[in-house]
């Protein structure tokens, strides 16, 4: 009984924040970069769920909407219907500027390009996917001379749920240091729908793809297992008996973090100090 008092107090410690705070300073950064960089507006991917919908409700707080460029990136083997639908009823309703952009085209000259390619490789595909929308976002940027916010928030990122060098290519991070738990919570704060500030995570890659069946593990979870470890300091021990969790789940969760850092990290250099620089 006392283990599941300190789950739900762990939880609740984690979504219990200041949302209006933390709107202002986010807000308050995103209008400073820009005006840093001298760049005329924000570009970013709007896929109708929560993570790219409250990215997009702060940027065009921070900047105003018509400084917002929303490409809405369908690709019709996998994005439903649904999704599509409330991508371009978030934009209009925050009233940014946006585009729908099929990658289609992209994507079938890309399989007719890949070397080694194969379509039976969901993964390797999906990735292509990813990166193809980030071609698409920087190739506007470039046009408007503005800059790429990215989406991903710092479940995805600590867990490496990301593409390296697709969704995970960006100028700048707006939620990159809210859980996933708390993106949602920020949602409704900022108005955005419930339907889609709790509509199950997916990034879509390919047919029937669903984040957390994928991953094998609630975010729920995931979250207070990454905020006991990396943020309260717990051992994997600790954590497993705050969180009322087998501890096997949770040292899985410690580890995928472990292994996926290169994804977080720019690439190495071979250092070559004395050698190349005598």
């Amino acid at each position: 009984m006392r283990v599941r008092r300190r789950a739900v107090s762990l939880l609740e410690k984690l979504v219990r924040v200041d949302y209006a705070a933390i709107e202002r300073a986010i807000v308050d950064h995103l209008r400073r970069y820009l005006e840093a960089a001298g760049a005329s507006c924000y570009v970013l991917g709007l896929s109708g769920g929560v993570d790219s919908s409250t990215v997009t409700a702060l940027a065009a707080r921070a900047v105003g909407p018509e400084r917002v460029i929303a490409l809405v990136m369908p690709d019709s083997t996998s994005t439903p219907r649904g999704d599509l639908e409330d991508a371009e009823r978030i934009a209009k309703a925050l009233g940014v500027k946006f585009a729908v952009s099929p990658i289609d085209d992209l994507l079938s000259a890309a399989a007719r390009s890949l070397p080694f390619f194969d379509p039976h490789d969901r993964a390797a595909l999906g990735n292509v996917k990813a990166r193809l929308r980030m071609v698409m976002l920087y190739y506007a940027a470039n046009r408007l001379g503005g800059l790429v916010l990215g989406s991903s928030d710092r479940s995805e990122i600590l867990l490496g749920y990301f593409t390296k060098y697709g969704d995970g290519a960006a100028d700048l991070l707006p939620i990159g240091d809210l859980y996933k738990t708390q993106v949602r919570r920020l949602a409704r704060h900022l108005g955005i729908p419930e339907s889609v500030a709790f509509k199950p995570s997916s990034p879509r890659l390919w047919p029937g793809q669903m984040a957390e069946a994928e991953l094998g593990f609630t975010y729920e979870v995931a979250d207070q297992v990454l905020y006991a470890v990396f943020d309260l300091g717990y051992s994997v021990e600790e954590a497993a008996k705050a969180v009322d969790a087998p501890l096997p789940l949770v040292k899985r969760i410690v580890e995928r973090v472990k292994s996926t850092e290169h994804k977080r990290r720019p690439p190495p250099v071979v250092d070559l100090h004395g050698l190349a620089r005598p």
